[in-house]
């Protein structure tokens, strides 16, 4: 049976946080750790049907724990990362295939984007539906300059531009598929799953997310996130 899958993403060490007791998902926000942040984020979304998280595999019976402790209810299995992030992303994508149809849709995200909003998971589903494939974006807000192999620099358009975060959201078995491509292509290094899917052929389709789904992963991105969950609760309290 055909069913939405957010599979997250866990498994970093954190070095740009700078922190030594405890990688940058499980930093408590109000005694919360953020991973707990997103996770519900996905948990309360009336589209999701199962979650499989992609976790360091020491910090794995402390990630149950705190599932148990915040009553995540629809994670399905919570499995080691790789060696390498594509690696990780393979190992989750396994254990959603022992789960589930290859044909349901699985939304790839970032353990450490807590800020997405309810309306960017239902875009990812219906855009998945509609093309094949979705790519959350966000416009690009200053210019990029791309460096050729020859030295020359290439400075695209602003307003042609756009920037690539999660979630990432295919078919199971058409992702799959490409990794396992790479995997015999012996490629172990796609920055994201975009890139891997545009590699082997596939055309992509983007939707406009928020701009606050920033991913944390330096001291200044904690205290954004800060400054936003303190926004949110005042916008509940008081109605603005």
């Amino acid at each position: 049976m055909k069913k939405n899958i957010a599979l997250i993403f866990a498994g970093g060490t954190g070095n740009r946080m700078n922190t030594v007791s405890r990688p940058k998902q499980f930093l408590e926000l109000q005694g919360k750790p953020i991973i707990i942040y997103t996770l519900e984020l996905f948990d309360n979304h009336p589209m999701i049907d199962g979650i499989v998280v992609v976790c360091l595999e020491s910090w794995i019976s402390f990630l149950e724990k705190q599932i148990k402790k915040f009553e995540i209810t629809k994670v399905v299995d919570v499995v080691p990362g790789g060696e390498t992030g594509q690696g990780s992303i393979y190992n989750g994508l396994a254990a959603a295939e022992s789960k589930f149809d290859g044909d349901s849709i699985v939304l790839i995200h970032d353990g450490v984007r807590p800020l997405i909003k309810e309306q960017t998971i239902t875009d990812n589903i219906n855009a998945v539906r509609e093309y094949g494939n979705c790519i959350t974006c966000v416009p690009a807000t200053e210019t990029f300059v791309v460096r050729q192999k020859d030295g020359a620099l290439d400075i695209p358009s602003r307003n042609d531009s756009l920037i690539a975060r999660a979630p990432q959201s295919f078919i199971l078995k058409d992702i799959l598929a490409a990794h396992l491509q790479a995997q015999s292509d012996g490629i172990n290094n796609f920055i994201d799953s975009c890139t891997m899917m545009s590699h082997y052929g596939h055309e992509m389709h983007t939707i406009i997310g928020p701009m606050e789904n920033i991913k944390i992963t330096t001291p200044t991105d904690f205290f954004i996130f800060r400054a936003m969950v303190e926004v949110h609760e005042n916008q509940q309290i008081f109605g603005f």
